[in-house]
C-alpha cells in the first residue's frame, strides 16, 4: 500500500494493511483462549466473527486496532472477566469475518458495532477500542448514543476519532517515520512458538499467538509463512484522510494516551549513533503532536476523562495492563 505500514513491533499510530481468510491452515494448532466463537450477521452477507470470553458483571465490548482481529485480545481480555462480561468483535474485512465495500466506512463500521450489540442483546455495553477503532467508538456515540454506555479509547483519540481542527491532524503524523525494530531472523521464524518470543523480546510484552497466527500465513512445515491481506484495508484511507469528522464525543469516555510513545524494549539497547539519534528524533516529533491532540480533547469534549501514559506502547493494553485495567474499573464504576 501507499501509506505507512504500522508495525506491531514498531511505530505507534501508523495503521497496517494485514491478513485475509483465516483457519485454512491452522487445523493443527488450536486457540488456547477460553472463548466461545460465532458469527453474526450485519448485513447483506456479511458475518462478523465475535468472540465471547464469558464473565460476571456489565458487558464490555473490545474492538481491535487497524489490521488486527479481536484474537489480538485473547490475553486481555481474561483479565477482566472476574468484573465484565467480556465481548470482542473482529472488523469487517479482518480475519474470519467477512467484507463488502462502503462508501461511508465511519458510519458503516459504527452500524457494524450496533448491529452486534442488538444481536446479542447487550443492555448499553461499554466500548473499548484501540487505535482505529477509535472510529467506531465516536461513530457509535455520536449517532447511536443511546445503546452505549461508555467509551474506553486505547491510544485511539486521534484525529479520526475526534477532529475540532485544535489537535494533531492525522497526515502529518503518518509522515514521521519510525526506524524499524531488527527484523526477525530465520530461527525467528521457524515456528509461531518462536515468532512470538521474537515479538516479545523486540516490545517487551507478548501478542497472543492467536492473533500472530491471522496475521501471518503457516507453512505446510510449520513456518512462519507470509503476511496475509486483508480485503478491509481497503476502508483505512478514507478514515485517516478525514472524510467524516467528529467534532464531540457525547458520551462518557476515558481517554488514554501513550505520550511519549514507547518503539518497544529493542530500542533501549541502540548501540548504532545513526539509529539512536533516528529514534530520538522520531520519539521527540511524534511527542509533540500527541500532546497537541490530547490538549485538544482535553479542552474540547467536556465528557471525558483524559489520562496519559508516558513510556507506555501504542498497545497500551499490552504495555501497561495493570494501568488500562486500574482505569477501566475506575471509569466503569462511576457509570453505576
Amino acid at each position: 500500500m501507499a501509506m505507512p505500514r504500522f508495525s506491531r513491533s514498531g511505530s505507534p499510530i501508523l495503521l497496517i494493511a494485514l491478513p485475509g481468510l483465516l483457519h485454512c491452515q491452522q487445523s493443527a494448532w488450536r486457540d488456547p483462549s477460553p472463548h466461545a466463537v460465532q458469527f453474526v450477521a450485519v448485513t447483506g452477507n456479511v458475518r462478523l466473527e465475535v468472540l465471547d470470553w464469558g464473565g460476571t458483571g456489565s458487558a464490555v465490548v473490545l474492538l481491535a486496532g487497524g489490521g488486527d482481529t479481536a484474537h489480538v485480545y485473547d490475553e486481555f481480555a481474561t483479565k477482566l472477566t472476574a468484573s465484565y462480561h467480556v465481548y470482542g468483535i473482529t472488523r469487517r474485512g479482518f480475519g474470519a469475518s467477512g467484507f463488502s465495500v462502503t462508501d461511508d466506512p465511519a458510519a458503516r463500521l459504527g452500524d457494524d458495532v450496533v448491529a452486534v450489540i442488538d444481536a446479542l442483546k447487550l443492555n448499553r455495553p461499554v466500548l473499548v477500542g484501540h487505535s482505529l477503532a477509535g472510529v467506531e467508538l465516536s461513530s457509535v456515540a455520536n449517532r447511536h448514543r443511546d445503546r452505549v454506555a461508555g467509551l474506553v479509547y486505547l491510544d485511539a483519540a486521534y484525529s479520526y476519532a475526534f477532529d475540532n481542527g485544535k489537535g494533531a491532524d492525522m497526515m502529518e503524523m503518518q509522515k514521521l517515520k519510525a526506524p524499524p525494530p531488527p527484523a526477525p531472523g530465520v530461527a525467528d521464524l521457524a515456528s509461531f512458538s518462536a515468532f512470538t518470543k521474537y515479538n516479545e523480546r523486540i516490545n517487551g510484552f507478548r501478542f497472543p499467538e492467536a492473533e500472530l497466527r491471522q496475521q501471518r500465513e503457516s507453512t505446510p512445515s510449520g513456518e512462519v509463512g507470509k503476511e496475509r491481506d486483508f480485503p478491509g484495508a481497503k476502508l483505512f484511507m478514507p478514515l485517516l484522510t478525514g472524510t467524516r469528522k467528529y467534532t464531540d464525543i457525547p458520551a462518557p469516555a476515558v481517554v488514554i494516551f501513550a505520550n511519549p510513545h514507547s518503539l518497544g524494549i529493542w530500542a533501549n539497547g541502540i548501540t548504532d549513533p545513526a539509529v539512536r539519534a533516528a529514534v530520538t528524533s522520531y520519539t521527540s516529533a511524534l511527542a509533540g503532536l500527541t500532546e497537541r491532540q490530547i490538549r485538544a480533547v482535553k479542552n474540547g469534549v467536556t465528557t471525558t476523562h483524559v489520562v496519559t501514559l508516558p513510556g507506555a506502547h501504542h498497545y497500551v493494553y499490552l504495555s501497561n495492563a495493570a494501568d488500562v485495567i486500574r482505569e477501566m474499573r475506575d471509569f466503569v464504576g462511576r457509570l453505576k
